[in-house]
């Protein structure tokens, strides 16, 4: 008796449970082979079982301003349950997180040019079945700070790992970098193989001077040419950048069956950018046989350029997934991760481009929208992909009549 008591221990030790839940196991096994019954110690406990759960209303909730309702803890106090209650809501859905991000806010104008907009994105040549245009003739400008590190960064360590120590001089001054970044669509042939990845270029906003005095940690000395950030971005350092990289650029990499074609220019409205008539840009435009274009998009709208659409945030992350650990690095670190970023993943932006000025026509130019999941990756891989989105011929009817009213 003595040996089976410490065998049934020594189980319930290795399987974690309590010594008369073995026993018990252990007599009802016992049971069925006296009786011949093949041997059957699964839980008893089947479909709803246990304590029955009591119905809480959370109605109470809506009534809740929303600036008391930002924490568990929060929730906890104003619905008098305990924090473990809410954390079962979350799981269970009944209460969901949702973070709230600031957008342009948007006149009556804004919303009616952004609409506009919207119409005129469709291609002209299909009316009968109305689609959004392909966008291979525009090219996307836009400019961007991309820092040298992150002020929080969370990595996954071992127990017993050494924390990382990281420090600055400054957390609200890293050092950063202003880059002008042109992309295009990427196109592919009919086997899926990419002929133009759509990377015009990444241009860091910098000038290249003599240092005044060397630096021993670093190994620099006087007169080694070293990178200065151009902090006061003006139409002077936009056209010059515009002419002498980005038209070059554009002339060098342009797939040459389209060369004749007019190319467009997708800008935003900052001050800085250049004006759609100036003349030095709009002679040098069109050289070496070139129709190069400017165009504007609405005002208060981000969301209509790739590059903020979700192309800047990507190869942000690879960024920062490198080690710069000085200015003069961040600039080969940002261009590596400029060309790393898939031109597939890139393609699947501009579709959700077509669905967002889709979105936009059905709430009349707002910018209250959500952008609809269609599960890119998987209709990539199933080569279903569309080229261009369908639009709603009603749809489309309704958002012309709102314009004419």
């Amino acid at each position: 008796m003595g040996s089976l008591a410490r065998d049934t221990s020594i189980v319930a030790e290795h399987f974690g449970q309590h010594i008369q839940s073995v026993q018990r196991l252990w007599k009802r096994g016992k049971t069925q082979l006296a009786n011949f019954i093949s041997v059957e110690v699964s839980s008893r406990k089947k479909g709803r079982c246990g304590r029955k759960a009591t119905h809480v209303s959370l109605e109470e909730l809506r009534n809740i301003p929303l600036k008391e309702r930002m924490t568990i803890e929060d929730l906890s106090s104003k619905l008098n349950m305990s924090k473990w209650s809410i954390q079962r809501f979350l799981k269970k859905g009944l209460i969901r997180r949702h973070s709230s991000s600031i957008k342009p806010f948007l006149t009556p104008a804004n919303k009616k040019t952004r609409l506009k907009w919207c119409v005129d994105m469709i291609d002209n040549e299909m009316l009968d079945d109305p689609r959004f245009k392909d966008l291979f003739d525009i090219a996307f400008i836009d400019e961007k700070w991309f820092y040298l590190t992150q002020q929080s960064e969370k990595y996954y360590l071992l127990p017993k790992e050494d924390e990382p120590h990281r420090t600055c001089k400054n957390k609200n001054y890293i050092s950063r970098i202003m880059f002008l970044v042109v992309c295009a669509r990427p196109r592919f042939s009919e086997s899926g193989e990419c002929i133009f990845d759509g990377k015009i270029g990444c241009f860091p906003l910098v000038t290249w001077e003599p240092a005044q005095r060397g630096n021993v940690r670093t190994g620099r000395v006087r007169g080694d040419l070293m990178v200065k950030p151009i902090l006061s971005i003006t139409r002077d350092v936009i056209r010059d950048f515009m002419i002498n990289k980005v038209l070059p650029a554009i002339r060098a990499k342009w797939p040459r069956e389209d060369v004749g074609k007019p190319i467009y220019i997708q800008q935003d409205n900052t001050p800085s950018h250049l004006k759609l008539d100036d003349p030095q840009f709009c002679e040098a435009a069109k050289q070496h046989g070139f129709d190069i274009r400017l165009i504007c998009q609405p005002p208060n709208s981000p969301d209509f350029n790739i590059l903020d659409l979700g192309f800047f945030r990507a190869i942000q992350a690879i960024q920062y997934k490198k080690n710069a650990k000085t200015v003069e690095a961040l600039i080969p670190v940002v261009h590596e991760a400029f060309m790393e970023y898939s031109p597939h993943k890139a393609n699947r932006i501009f579709v959700t481009l077509q669905t967002v000025l889709m979105e936009v026509m059905k709430i009349k130019g707002c910018n209250k929208y959500k952008i609809p999941h269609m599960q890119k990756e998987r209709l990539e891989r199933e080569q279903r992909l569309p080229l261009q989105i369908s639009c709603d011929p009603l749809l489309l009817a309704a958002a012309m009549s709102s314009l004419d009213a």
